[in-house]
């Protein structure tokens, strides 16, 4: 550790799109700033990597829609190029239904959820019950609380014994997306993006870096690293919840900031990108969206950047990823694949490539997609979260206003702590 003890206006915790997003807004307004990463690149769990074929694939998140304006925008100022995933065709679903059967059962599904969206998350008649209890409550078909259960274990990525019905209300109702949310993905990767943003942070972003401690008071805050010791007017952990609740605080936060860290469980996903010769699925019609109603939150969808270069996705989340978490490389291609050919046939057992990214207990992140509340008591753990304890601020996709858990979400979740902050320097200086 060095001995010189650096200063600068804010320390930002953490690079993934949270940090560099509040980061560049301090660079905009000309406020002096170090982000520390702890890892030896930016994203968070946004993460490319280079397949046993040399392809660099997103491994962590990947998509996008027309509907996330930050994401978009960023996206096109950047130059990325569009890839539009491919829907034409015909949904299958595993064991077998007709398309008309699938479709009403999806439906139903839909509408469970938007029934659940409904009530009001501080209705006093929810309050204790987890998802799964109001569901076993509904008088719907098996087939249909199934489906409603598997989309919400692969998008949440936690058993629905341990999700708070109002926490999934008010999280799902801030998902605003009318379209297809796998709409597009980016050729360049969505690893390239973060890559970008770092390259015009310069030397004022330090990778392999983490944080040990954070000591604030009424002076400000010193942030120790592995490296050395940073004074600074502010702190801005851009980390998720769960992972934020570890660092070291000195003093110890306050006991209604600390808790409400504390209640935050990382979700659990294995995300496997397959590659093939070509997409034969196409060839019999099918759209290569698949799900499977016996193993909830399994899910596949195609994600071939061009007929030369046929992949599906295979995400595997909640539940079923804890269970397949320990197995090996090869038991869990044998467990992915033997579930392709049961619903695409035996060609699907032609795999070219197979890579996978377990998410499951992730030592910087956790977990994916991201973190959520699994305490049905803690309904003003955001509120305190995002109060923080001043000089130290805390922001992250997860307590965004938009698109929690999404990439959307950690940029407007960083620009809005950019500009908190901001008012908290200018007031102070004005107040000085």
């Amino acid at each position: 550790m060095s001995s010189i003890i650096e200063r600068t206006d804010v320390v930002i915790v953490g690079g993934g799109f949270t940090g560099l997003s509040a980061a560049l807004d301090f660079q905009r307004a000309g406020v002096d700033f170090l982000v520390l990463e702890a890892r030896d690149r930016v994203g968070g769990r946004v993460e490319a990597v280079r397949n046993g074929l040399g392809e660099l694939i997103d491994s962590g998140g990947q998509f996008l829609c027309q509907d996330m304006p930050e994401l978009m925008a960023l996206a096109k100022a950047r130059g990325k190029t569009f890839v539009e995933t491919y829907i034409e065709g015909e949904f299958i679903t595993h064991p077998w239904m007709s398309v008309e059967e699938a479709e009403r059962t999806y439906q139903v599904a839909m509408a469970i959820r938007e029934r659940m969206n409904r009530i009001e998350p501080d209705d006093p008649s929810i309050a204790g019950l987890t998802v799964a209890t109001w569901l076993e409550r509904q008088k719907d078909t098996t087939d249909a609380k199934a489906a409603f259960r598997s989309m919400i274990e692969g998008l949440w990525c936690l058993a629905l014994d341990k999700v708070p019905l109002w926490y999934l209300i008010d999280n799902d109702r801030r998902i605003t997306n009318e379209v297809f949310e796998l709409q597009y993905f980016l050729r360049e990767t969505m690893q390239s993006l973060a890559d970008d943003l770092a390259a015009d942070l310069g030397d004022r972003l330090r990778l392999n870096e983490p944080v040990a401690r954070v000591e604030h008071g009424q002076q400000g805050v010193r942030v120790v690293s592995a490296r050395g010791v940073i004074e600074a007017r502010t702190a801005l952990v851009a980390l998720p919840p769960a992972t934020a609740a570890k660092l070291d605080f000195t003093p110890a936060l306050p006991a209604e900031l600390a808790s409400a860290l504390g209640v935050w469980e990382s979700g659990a996903v294995i995300k496997i990108l397959v590659r093939y010769a070509s997409p034969f699925w196409r060839e019999r019609g099918l759209c290569g969206m698949v799900m499977w109603r016996g193993q909830p939150g399994l899910f596949a969808c195609d994600a071939s950047t061009d007929a030369d270069h046929a992949a599906l996705i295979v995400f595997v989340g909640g539940p079923l990823a804890l269970r397949w978490h320990p197995l090996g490389a090869a038991a869990l291609q044998a467990e992915v694949a033997a579930r392709l050919v049961e619903a695409l046939g035996p060609r699907a057992a032609d795999v070219v490539d197979f890579s996978a990214r377990d998410w499951t207990h992730d030592r910087w992140s956790g977990g994916a997609y991201s973190d959520l509340i699994v305490d049905v008591t803690a309904r003003h753990a955001e509120r305190a979260i995002l109060a923080g304890a001043p000089p130290v601020y805390f922001a992250a996709s997860e307590v965004s206003p938009s698109f929690p858990g999404y990439v959307e979400g950690a940029i407007v979740a960083g620009r809005i702590a950019a500009g908190k902050i901001q008012s908290a320097i200018a007031t102070s200086a004005s107040g000085s």
